[in-house]
């Protein structure tokens, strides 16, 4: 039995980890749990599980989280927090040995190289949960990553993969929380509208598998049956299908090495339609700034995730407008951002001067 630290464990990947864990409860224990400022909530969990908790909101120091990982002693911690904040409890997990089931993309985003090489000198495995990555990680090691030569990323298109230009410029935010095929939090949902979400798992994808950006492509699929494909050497494509259900790649990083029997039912292929398009860069440019990211290096990635994340905040306030989001992005991004971080400190500083920048210019 493995036992599970919940980070975020209030949000959709959260709630969909206590969901195996409880249809599954003679393979998993949850022992520890998270939650930013849903207090409520967390207290009615931690009573259900009888763990310890922590409420972030009144307490994130680097202690509070080395405290709870020392009451809880977790075989695998779930770091499903929203966000930046999210970096420095993977960071410290992984300073612990203790094998990390990522669904925070900031983490790679930010500090993938620092976060690489912490692993890999720590012993602890990182296993990616966002579906495409978790499609991406499993055909990787089922087929050899020699024989890979390139990762096909899969994206719903968002709710206005058909708007036209014009269309756009009207956007509420009301429309923009409006996501066609994935229930997730507000600020992602935002993200899969403009594709930046896309633009964050590409940026990931570059740096968790070693590819290159021209070894990168985006598709969209509406569906979102298909959640990350790879091509081979050959020219043959192989895809991972499944339902829309974060707990089948939730499930597939808890049972790592191993592929348990789910509790969730079989996909369907019959009287099912999947269809293909190219996006729209153009209309999304956002998606484009990512791979000028991966080709650029240094810290640009930060500054890309940093002023999305300010522009995503003001627009869902209602202090810009949905177009908006993207050109305060380029703005930051023509800054000069060449300077690779050496550590930690440093990814947080570039990560607070894109903010400020992005800050201004709201």
């Amino acid at each position: 039995m493995k036992k599970i630290l919940v980070l975020g464990c209030t949000g959709s990947i959260g709630t969909s980890t206590l969901d195996i864990a409880d249809a599954m409860h003679d393979d998993f224990k949850i022992c520890g749990l998270q939650a930013h400022s849903n207090k409520q909530k967390l207290d009615g969990l931690a009573k259900k599980y009888g763990c310890p908790s922590l409420l972030t909101s009144s307490d994130s120091s680097p202690e509070a989280f080395q405290n709870l990982i020392d009451q809880t002693q977790p075989d695998i911690v779930v770091n499903g927090i929203a966000g930046s904040p999210g970096l420095l409890p993977s960071k410290i997990v992984l300073e612990n040995r203790i094998n990390l089931a990522l669904a925070n993309k900031e983490t790679i985003v930010m500090a993938g190289p620092l976060i690489k090489n912490l692993a890999e000198s720590t012993g602890a495995k990182i296993l990616p949960v966002d579906s495409e990555h978790s499609a991406i990680f499993s055909l990787i090691n089922q087929i050899g990553k020699q024989s890979i030569a390139k990762i096909i990323i899969t994206a719903s298109g968002g709710p206005f993969r058909t708007f036209s230009r014009e269309q756009l410029n009207n956007v509420t935010v009301e429309q923009a929380l409006n996501h066609p095929t994935w229930k997730m939090g507000r600020k992602i949902t935002v993200d899969s509208s403009t594709l930046a979400n896309k633009g964050l798992e590409v940026i990931e994808a570059a740096s968790l598998f070693d590819a290159r950006p021209e070894q990168i492509e985006v598709v969209v699929h509406p569906q979102s049956l298909i959640h990350s494909l790879v091509r081979t050497n050959d020219g043959m494509l192989y895809a991972q299908i499944s339902d829309p259900d974060m707990r089948h790649p939730i499930l597939s990083a808890l049972s790592w090495p191993e592929c348990r029997q789910s509790h969730m039912q079989d996909f369907d292929l019959f009287d099912t339609t999947m269809t293909f398009f190219r996006p729209r860069t153009s209309d999304f440019p956002l998606l484009g700034m990512a791979f000028e990211c991966v080709r650029l290096k240094g810290g640009y990635s930060i500054a890309y995730n940093a002023a999305n994340e300010v522009a995503v905040h003001a627009f869902l306030e209602k202090k810009i407008s949905y177009q908006a989001i993207a050109t305060i992005v380029r703005n930051v991004l023509d800054r000069n951002w060449h300077d690779n971080p050496q550590d930690f400190d440093a990814v947080f500083e570039i990560d607070k001067s894109a903010r400020e920048y992005a800050a201004e210019l709201i």
